[in-house]
């Protein structure tokens, strides 16, 4: 055949966490898998990256790039109607929602009360959602990439991560359990919190453990906030988002002085070297967006607030596309040391 179709590039996926704003990575990833030129080698996903992450591997699993696309279509629609009530509404032009008096009051009484006495038989809608939708275990017989989910051990605050052979529906809860709101989920009688508090995501497995050169880091938390916080609910929402991105800011940094010094050492490289060097990193966000968006929206259930979300996802992921895909398997599509250092 003449012109035969490529074979689609390998790439591996970054997956922050943010709550109800995961929908924009919905909206990504569902621009990816039906734009069909990349295939994902490995995912590393933290709370809500890391549902995004599971469920779209079942999705594969299930029923290839369209069984993706129609699992997380699902799973983020069950999530809308978790909820008794509407936490936000959106408004139909896709300005940021208004928040309901649901969320403030819920966000009030976890600042006064423990989650065992907030919620004293542990209800958790996500638990439902998860163990409908997702066959854990054939998940880990099967799954047709690498998964790397991220949690929190609560006593020590060291990272933990899941792999693909590891993952449990508990395991995947662990990841976005915020303490505030959800007991620790224990695991082999070790209790876990949201991955985020430790990698958010964690990018060192797609660099260990995966082949692939290239790493689209998809991305919830502006990397620059637009104004100073000045009430105490805003300074309290800030200090949190810092200390979720804290660690990520950090491993990144890392990466961009290591390719640094991989490319200007005159000795022979090492295996390490030579993988730094080779790496290329890209680039999916939404800050503008985001930085609009009060911290509760991560709380939001509303259908068309979600919606707006992955459209916004969608439109991030067709412009990288459009602008960044000959790149891949190249060269970097941004310059990590300008965005961490």
């Amino acid at each position: 055949m003449l012109f035969a179709r490529r074979a689609p590039r390998p790439v591996s996926l970054a997956l922050q966490g943010g709550g109800a704003h995961g929908a924009f990575t919905w909206g990504v990833l569902d621009a990816l898998l039906e734009d069909g030129r990349l295939a994902f080698e490995g995912i590393s996903g933290t709370s809500a990256g890391a549902m995004n992450a599971v469920v779209l591997a079942h999705g594969l699993l299930q029923g290839g790039r369209e069984g993706a696309r129609a699992a997380l279509a699902q799973f983020w629609q069950a999530v809308a109607g978790s909820a008794p009530f509407d936490l936000a509404g959106v408004n139909a032009n896709g300005d940021p929602p208004n928040l309901a008096p649901g969320i403030k009051a819920v966000l009030q009484w976890a600042r006064h009360f423990a989650p065992h006495e907030l919620n004293p038989f542990d209800v958790n809608p996500l638990r439902d959602i998860v163990a409908a939708q997702i066959d854990f275990a054939h998940l880990r017989a099967a799954c047709p990439l690498k998964l790397f989910v991220a949690a929190t051990h609560a006593n020590t605050g060291k990272l933990r991560i899941f792999e693909t052979r590891e993952l449990t529906a508990e395991a995947l809860l662990a990841s976005a359990c915020l303490p505030a709101l959800h007991r620790a989920v224990e695991i082999d009688g070790e209790p876990y919190w949201d991955g985020g508090y430790s990698a958010n995501p964690a990018v060192f497995p797609l660099i260990y453990d995966c082949a692939a050169r290239d790493i689209v880091l998809v991305l919830l938390s502006p990397l620059l906030h637009a104004e100073t916080p000045r009430t105490a609910d805003a300074i309290r929402n800030r200090a949190l988002d810092l200390a979720f991105s804290a660690t990520f800011l950090r491993e990144m940094r890392m990466y961009a002085h290591a390719r640094e010094f991989a490319a200007r050492t005159v000795i022979p490289l090492g295996r390490l070297e030579r993988r730094f060097r080779r790496m290329n990193f890209h680039l999916v966000e939404a800050e503008e967006l985001m930085s609009q968006l009060a911290s509760e929206t991560k709380l939001a259930t509303s259908l068309p607030f979600l919606e707006m979300l992955r459209d916004q996802g969608r439109a991030r992921a067709q412009a990288w596309l459009d602008t960044s895909h000959a790149n891949v398997g190249r060269r970097s599509s941004v310059d990590i040391a300008q965005l961490f250092y």
